[in-house]
């Protein structure tokens, strides 16, 4: 009998052994499954984003053992926020955010280019306002304070003489998500629209406004990237093998939207969609498309340009030099 007895102890004891050796060992596996989160905003100057996590090309490049997050931002410093606290690892931002708060101690870098263009200024439907000599005293929005649209406008402004409220000037700012604009018009709450594609063909179709600062003429139009591929620098130096692997997707992406205009655009309709609530119309994507360029290659020089006027409008405290903020290691 006591045999019996201790051969069943031995055998519950082995089995107890066995499913804590199966949990233990499930938990590590769990563990060990890193996890990439990838930021954009919902609008076409993020496309290469929209088209990476459609066909799947992060995971691809990581690997099974990686899993793949998204979020989306409507605008640069709710991005800016969720990179530095660590909420997520890389993603698509414009160089204005990317470039304001590297200048304030942030630890970002610019590891590729994405989008160039797709910034289009238009004035309310029955304002009067068809020129940017009709601008002084009128009310305009853009995404954020200093965001990448913003000191477009601005710049474009300093040129012509006329400044915001912000910096002593007549023009009353308002910041709001794009998606909104449309509506803000209508309502009468804003004279004009600085909106990022595909908003700006939105609006158009919409509400009638008028274009009165194209894509290629507000400062920066044609040079400037409209988005960046961005990081940290602590990920660069701890886990450069999945960097790598983030812009090696990227660059995946991006080649996929130049090869493949069409399908691109209906896979941004669909992420829009999804993302926003709001279905994009086939013309208004394409008339979006015209005004825009996708590259995953970065213009340093225009970059440096950009963030001489950001200092000069007083959205940066000192002049800046931002030889480190950009890695294009990664790209070779």
């Amino acid at each position: 009998m006591k045999k019996i007895v201790l051969s069943i102890t031995l055998l519950f004891t082995f089995a107890v052994l066995l499913a804590g050796c199966g949990s233990g060992g499930a938990s590590k596996a769990t563990a060990e499954k890193e996890k990439i989160v990838i930021g954009y905003f919902p609008n076409i100057n993020h496309v290469p984003a929209m088209i990476a996590k459609d066909k799947g090309f992060f995971e691809k490049q990581l690997g099974d053992g990686t899993t793949i997050e998204y979020k989306t931002f409507a605008e640069g410093g709710s991005f800016m926020t969720a990179l530095k606290t660590g909420a997520i690892d890389a993603g698509l931002v414009g160089p204005g955010p990317a470039m304001n708060n590297y200048s304030t101690g942030a630890d970002v870098r610019i590891i590729a280019g994405a989008s160039t263009g797709g910034t289009v200024v238009l004035a309310r439907n029955g304002s009067g306002i068809d020129s940017i000599e009709d601008f002084a005293g009128k009310t305009f929005i853009t995404p954020g304070v200093g965001c990448t649209h913003d000191v477009q406008y601005e710049t474009y402004l300093e040129e012509a003489g006329i400044t915001s409220q912000r910096i002593g000037g007549t023009m009353k700012h308002l910041t709001g998500q794009p998606a909104q604009y449309a509506a803000m018009l209508k309502a009468g709450k804003v004279d004009i629209v600085v909106a990022p594609e595909p908003w700006a063909a939105v609006i158009e179709k919409e509400t009638g406004a008028e274009v009165v600062i194209g894509w290629d003429e507000v400062s920066f139009g044609e040079t400037l990237p409209a988005s960046v591929l961005v990081t940290s620098g602590k990920m660069i130096e701890e886990n450069p093998d999945t960097v790598q692997k983030i812009v090696d997707a990227h660059k995946e992406a991006v080649n996929f939207i130049n090869e493949n205009p069409e399908e691109a655009q209906q896979i941004t309709i669909k992420d829009i969609k999804e993302t926003t609530g709001q279905e994009l119309e086939n013309d208004v994507v394409q008339l979006a498309w015209e005004r825009i360029g996708f590259t995953y290659e970065v213009d340093a020089k225009a970059i440096q340009e950009f963030s001489d006027s950001s200092y000069a409008l007083k959205f940066l405290k000192e002049k800046p030099d931002f030889k480190a903020l950009i890695d294009q290691n990664f790209l070779n």
